[in-house]
């Protein structure tokens, strides 16, 4: 059925969904916040699942569970580099492409682009996975435990691009349920057979530990089976609408497959060094901090490899669960900006950065100062009652802020069409970040690799923010009064679950992890609703996700 000339004029419009044929208009801010919803609650779903195998899974490694946890951070740190390369920022660019192209109402050009881009990542995805492979030797910094370790990985390397490939199809049609769903079931399956292997390996085989670790890294290959099979099921759901998008196009742009790979290479290229920039100071980090510490304190290689594991594996994990929150909006908001750079409407992009960058305040903000005051319990919980450990986690949640932010604003850049300059501030900031390494770690210890990290990201997200407001504008003054809000109130909630933990440990054990849930919980739960509560009295809840909390406040009363 051909498409009538207002249903062609909305394809154009901020918030149409093509997929969904709805006549239902939206905002660009409504658009974010339903597309942020969807990859948050699939990222932090994940995320969560992520961190809570790791319990169960300390407990079964026993007194190798910090060496086991540093083996799998050193595997998984030159995985995520491959798996970037491999991907080749190809999912971000073309997601927006399929929007821009979109936007012009060529939905045809979009689909060949997509098609054309599964045999770019199959091909890069073939031939990441055998140089990880058989040059594991080469990458394992003579650590002979991290060759089995990134042997198993290699096998992900060869689907996840086509996975992430889809994904990045589906949100340039602003589609994000697609991508978090197999997000949750990828994370699902990988976490099962994490928990069945180490069980079976460590405590009925009573097998070796790095057998263990190895096939719980072997897991994101399963995992990722599970993801693609449910983003297939998308594709044949939504196979007819693709269909006749493509039939009802304008086609009125020609453009040959040789240009295609030509678009899909040079959007992509700078998605890689930004998409990887978090494992990129990663792998800094793993391939210093040993030489550094051997230096500068003379210690024993199983404590420094403990050191490494409580930055490096413990709290990364734990804090990845709040920086989950700003690449959830990153991701929504390319193709999102994409259309509106396609439109040359700049007030558009100044609002959506602006609402961008309130939403990952409202979010972050309290999420990172509320980890922070749980720090004890949480460490405990997930691992064991440790001074240093705790410590570690403290300043991570802090740093999360900042690697949050860097996020959000990167792929608010690679949205705009600005990769290049991206790139050059991140090339800035990893400057800053190797001068600091060697006297911070020498200085600190564990806390240095943190701390060169927290302030190399914040040379690059200053560099950024100046950038966007010079050419864009950024609301800072529409900014100003919600953000101090959200700022005190997170300070309060800060205040209270501090409070709680505090008062809590003047009694109760400080070793024992049912405790330290009993006081997770009670903590996280009152600070929580401090803020809601807050947020809803004041109105900044309203000003943040608009009538949508309307329900919440009659439920809770709150007038």
């Amino acid at each position: 059925m051909a498409e009538t000339p207002q249903e062609k004029s909305k394809a154009t419009e901020a918030g149409f969904q093509p997929l969904r044929k709805t006549s239902k208009e939206s905002t660009s801010k409504d658009k974010l916040i339903e597309g942020s919803a969807w990859m948050t609650a699939g990222s932090i779903l994940s995320r969560l699942l992520g961190a809570i195998y790791i319990i169960p899974w300390v407990i079964w490694f026993g007194s190798m569970s910090d060496e086991a946890n540093a083996l799998f951070a050193k595997g998984y740190n030159i995985y995520s580099f491959f798996l970037i390369a491999a991907i080749a920022g190809i999912p971000s660019a073309v997601a927006k492409q399929v929007a821009h192209y979109n936007t012009m109402n060529e939905f045809a050009v979009g689909q060949r682009l997509y098609k054309r881009g599964l045999l770019l990542s199959g091909a890069t995805g073939i031939v990441c996975a055998l140089v990880l492979y058989f040059g594991a030797p080469l990458f394992s910094n003579s650590d002979p435990n991290v060759v089995p370790t990134l042997h198993s990985l290699a096998w992900a390397v060869l689907i996840i691009p086509t996975m992430s490939l889809t994904r990045g199809f589906f949100q340039g049609y602003q589609e994000m349920a697609p991508s978090a769903i197999s997000q949750f079931v990828e994370q699902l399956a990988r976490v099962a057979y994490m928990l069945i292997s180490a069980f079976i390996i460590m405590r009925v085989q009573h097998g070796n530990w790095v057998s263990a670790v190895s096939q719980s890294t072997f897991a994101a290959f399963i995992g990722a089976i599970g993801g693609i099979f449910v983003l297939f099921l998308y594709y044949l759901r939504h196979r007819s609408r693709l269909r006749e998008l493509a039939e009802n196009s304008k086609q009125e742009l020609a453009i040959p497959t040789k240009q295609l790979y030509k678009e899909i290479i040079a959007q992509a290229t700078p998605f890689i060094i930004i998409g990887s920039a978090i494992t990129i100071f990663q792998l800094i980090d793993q391939f210093t901090f040993f030489n550094i510490m051997q230096q500068a304190f003379n210690y024993s290689t199983r404590l420094v490899n403990t050191l490494y594991a409580y930055f490096a594996f413990n709290s990364n994990k734990l804090v990845m669960i709040v920086v989950s929150l700003g690449s959830a909006m990153a991701i929504t908001a390319v193709p999102m900006l994409s259309e509106a750079k396609t439109r040359g409407n700049k007030r558009e992009i100044n609002n959506q950065v602006t609402d961008a960058l309130l939403l990952f305040s409202f979010f972050m903000i309290p999420s990172a100062l509320g980890m922070a005051a749980i720090a004890q319990p949480l460490n405990t919980l997930f691992y064991h009652y440790d001074v240093i450990g705790t410590l570690v986690l403290e300043l991570s949640a802090y740093v999360s802020i900042i690697l949050g932010l860097f996020t959000v604003i990167a792929a608010i850049m690679q949205g705009i069409s600005e990769n290049v300059r991206a790139v050059g501030y991140f090339a800035i900031g990893t400057v800053v970040k190797f001068a600091l390494q060697f006297p911070l770690v020498a200085y600190l210890g564990a806390m240095g690799p943190l701390i060169s990290t927290a302030i190399g990201f914040a040379i690059v997200s200053g560099l950024i923010l100046r950038h966007l407001n010079q050419e864009y504008g950024i609301g800072y003054r529409r900014m100003s009064k919600p953000f101090a809000g959200i700022l005190v109130f997170s300070l309060i909630v800060f205040a209270v679950a501090s409070v709680v933990v505090r008062v809590s440990y003047l009694f109760l054990d400080p070793y024992s992890k049912l405790i330290a849930l009993l006081v997770c919980v009670l903590a996280a739960c009152l600070g929580g609703f401090v803020y809601l509560y807050i947020a809803l009295k004041t109105r900044l809840a309203d000003m943040m996700l608009g009538d949508r909390v309307e329900r919440i406040r009659r439920l809770l009363r709150i007038h």
